[in-house]
């Protein structure tokens, strides 16, 4: 009995594997996903509202970058620089990591330019200690849609 015993083991996980590939396993998974579909954050909520009625353009790998220059952090979502007709949005590659009690701290290679590569860190606003490491994306631009001013007809 005992020289059965090894290839009973090694059946066990085959089998198992063969139940999570099976086509009615994949319908449950299709089915969870789907009927869990989860509500909008309020962050992803608040950047929809940034930039409705904006149009996304091709992602850049840098922004000019202005001292009056308006920056919105978005907690657990993104950072948003500029006003007017074009904004650039900022997602990082760990958005869940923002936090708007956070200072960010930039140490630039160029000083009239923001770009993904530049070193930044957060820090805590209030006791000002070192509070994370942020690595920038390509900053994607959203610009207002121009309205047809004169009517037709």
């Amino acid at each position: 009995m005992n020289r059965f015993r090894p290839a009973l083991i090694a059946a066990v996980p085959l089998a198992l594997a063969g139940l999570c590939l099976s086509p009615l396993a994949a319908q449950d998974v299709e089915t969870e996903t789907t009927a869990e579909a989860a509500p909008p954050s309020k962050g992803e909520a608040r950047l929809a509202k940034l930039i409705e009625g904006r149009v996304a353009g091709e992602p850049v790998r840098c922004i000019r970058s202005l001292p009056s220059q308006r920056m919105t952090t978005i907690d657990r979502t993104a950072y948003v620089y500029g006003s007017g007709n074009t904004i650039y949005v900022q997602r990082t590659r760990d958005p869940d990591q923002i936090d708007d009690n956070d200072a960010l701290v930039t140490q630039r290679f160029n000083a009239s330019e923001l770009c993904r590569l530049d070193q930044m860190t957060t820090v805590d606003r209030v006791l000002g200690f070192f509070t994370g490491a942020v690595f920038f994306e390509d900053f994607v631009p959203y610009t207002r849609l121009k309205s047809n001013a004169g009517g037709e007809g």
